[in-house]
């Protein structure tokens, strides 16, 4: 599978999820919260709303590296990316979505809203879902009778660098 091959099925898997597990510093440890994600780009950044207020922004604000995991029964991600605050009403706009109320009751308006800009730098999948998984359990069960481990291909796990596309 060539570079460009892997970026596309790592793409494709980030927009297969609804939830992620946004990772960031705080100070001498990680701290890490499920969120929804409000869109996922074509290039694989997302985008997140959270309160201005939130230990997420402070963190953010002190580091901007952070770490997004996205988990299926079956298929994984995990992105090494930059993160940004923006507070941009228009794009909140076309983001929104009233299943959001529960966290800021006064809808779109809410000052307390801001967005989070998420931009991966690199990231790792694994998906044995649909025929992948079934290879895999083939090639296992042949690298165990030879007390070997699995070869994996390209299909089921890759690490991808989203910087050189």
């Amino acid at each position: 599978m060539n570079p460009s091959d892997k970026s596309k099925k790592l793409v494709d898997l980030i927009h297969q999820f609804k939830n992620a597990m946004l990772i960031t510093h705080d100070r001498d440890r990680l701290d890490a919260r499920p969120m929804a994600i409000a869109k996922a780009e074509d290039g694989g950044g997302l985008w997140f709303v959270t309160d201005r207020q939130s230990s997420k922004v402070m963190e953010i604000n002190a580091s901007t590296d952070v770490g997004v995991t996205m988990q299926g029964s079956d298929q994984f991600v995990y992105l090494s990316a930059d993160a940004s605050v923006i507070d941009d009403r228009v794009m909140l706009e076309k983001l929104w979505q009233d299943s959001w109320r529960a966290w800021f009751p006064d809808g779109v308006n809410d000052p307390a809203i801001v967005l989070l800009h998420i931009i991966p730098r690199s990231g790792e999948y694994w998906d044995n879902s649909g025929l992948s998984s079934w290879g895999y359990a083939k090639k296992s069960g042949f690298a165990f009778f030879r007390g070997e481990p699995p070869l994996v291909d390209d299909e089921i796990n890759s690490k991808v660098n989203l910087q050189d596309r």
